[in-house]
């Protein structure tokens, strides 16, 4: 039996269209709850939860009256409304029309893979869900399935943002707001109290028979529990923390979502808008460095090879380019040469030694101009005019007539 005779078998096809490139995948998720449930999912439960037994069981209830019933009215109203535009956003099916009267989400779709795929819809059919779909339609990744007025995908909420669930998405966001925003009020006002009248927080009937300010009941009126100073500001303090913690990152939210409903845009049409500005300067940048490295080119190939010959007598320049702008360029750099070497050979001919023969010369000329600066001071006194100073030749001070 000789198997290498035999051709090798393929277990997947050369080329082809991209529908052939498509891994079969797992089912799409049909909303919210679709499992599995997202970490963040499930941690944004476990925050509601906590915040209101927190608020609900423990510090609305120590509020004066008739504060008391405010709290309790706004805090639930808010409450109420977020559970139910919560239940509702997750619950709706974003999918397009298309998708939803063609798919039972029970069979498998292919997986949407980006490094294999660039675009999954072209000229409004989506290769994946097999449908036509239509302007504002995309093709979710996570969800795997075409989204009606995409907006995005939130994995607090483990579902996609639509235009069939959008509305309840913002009703949630603005009464999780408003509700956090009231509870940060009421847990800092319960902190500030406690220490400036501790006496206003306890107005309910079962702190009557409880002895000293140190005790503290909790789950008031229906299960009162007793606790300690220390442990009852420890909570609120982690309470007020949290509270603050998530009012920064909702309030973020709401304004980002308003500014892009006075724009008239989606989330998507904002982050593509985005890489394209980007894009467009990184385009630019690179277009600005190629200019750079081109004119660095051309200075290169015009630079000026001078060679000044450092002598007592003269000096010497070459030059390989002769345009005038390289001339004029080359005249000044040799007029400062041919100045250092005359500034060189004057120093160069200077003697300070004091045995030096050009001692005398210097000394009968320092006398002959003395002799011409008295002649002058003389006729400038007859003359009335002021005498003007004189420097000494051989130093920096300047010579008056009381100096001789």
């Amino acid at each position: 039996m000789n198997c290498f005779s035999q051709k090798l078998r393929r277990t997947a096809p050369t080329g082809g269209g991209s529908r052939m490139e498509l891994v079969p995948s797992k089912p799409p998720r049909m909303n919210g709850w679709s499992w599995p449930p997202q970490a963040f999912q499930v941690a944004g439960w476990l925050v509601c939860s906590y915040l209101a037994v927190v608020s609900f069981g423990i510090y609305i209830p120590l509020l004066p009256l008739p504060w008391k019933h405010v709290a309790y009215a706004l805090a639930g109203i808010s409450f109420i409304v977020h559970i139910f535009a919560h239940v509702a956003v997750v619950t709706i099916d974003p999918a397009d029309v298309t998708v939803r009267a063609k798919r039972s989400y029970s069979s498998p779709t292919a997986l949407f893979d980006r490094s294999k795929q660039t675009h999954v819809i072209q000229d409004q059919h989506c290769y994946l869900c097999d449908v036509k779909v239509g302007p504002k339609v995309k093709h979710c990744g996570v969800c795997n399935k075409c989204v009606e007025d995409f907006d995005h995908h939130c994995k607090w909420l483990n579902t996609c943002v639509g235009g069939r669930n959008y509305w309840c998405f913002f009703v949630a966001l603005s009464s999780a707001m408003l509700g956090i925003l009231l509870l940060v009020v009421v847990f800092l006002f319960i902190f500030i109290q406690h220490y400036l009248d501790p006496n206003s927080l306890r107005t309910a009937p079962q702190f009557d028979s409880v002895m000293g300010n140190g005790t503290w009941l909790v789950f008031l009126p229906l299960a009162p529990i007793k606790t300690g100073s220390a442990i009852f500001l420890l909570l609120a303090f982690i309470t007020a923390v949290l509270s603050i913690t998530c009012m920064l990152l909702l309030g973020h939210l709401l304004v980002f979502h308003l500014y892009l409903f006075c724009k008239g845009i989606s989330t998507y049409d904002y982050i593509k808008r985005q890489r394209q500005k980007e894009a467009k300067n990184i385009e630019t940048g690179n277009h600005q460095d190629a200019k750079i490295n081109s004119g660095d080119r051309q200075n290169q190939e015009t630079s000026i090879d001078c060679e000044p010959a450092l002598s007592h007598s003269s000096g010497t320049c070459q030059f390989d380019n002769e345009g005038p702008l390289t001339r004029r360029l080359s005249e000044s750099i040799c007029t400062e040469v041919e100045n250092f070497n005359k500034s060189a050979a004057k120093e160069n001919s200077f003697h300070y030694g004091t045995e030096s023969p050009t001692n005398n010369t210097a000394m009968s000329d320092y006398k002959s101009c003395k002799l011409d600066t008295e002649e002058a001071q003389a006729a400038c006194q007859k003359s009335g005019q002021p005498v003007p100073g004189v420097q000494d030749p051989l130093g920096s001070s300047v010579m008056t007539p009381d100096d001789t």
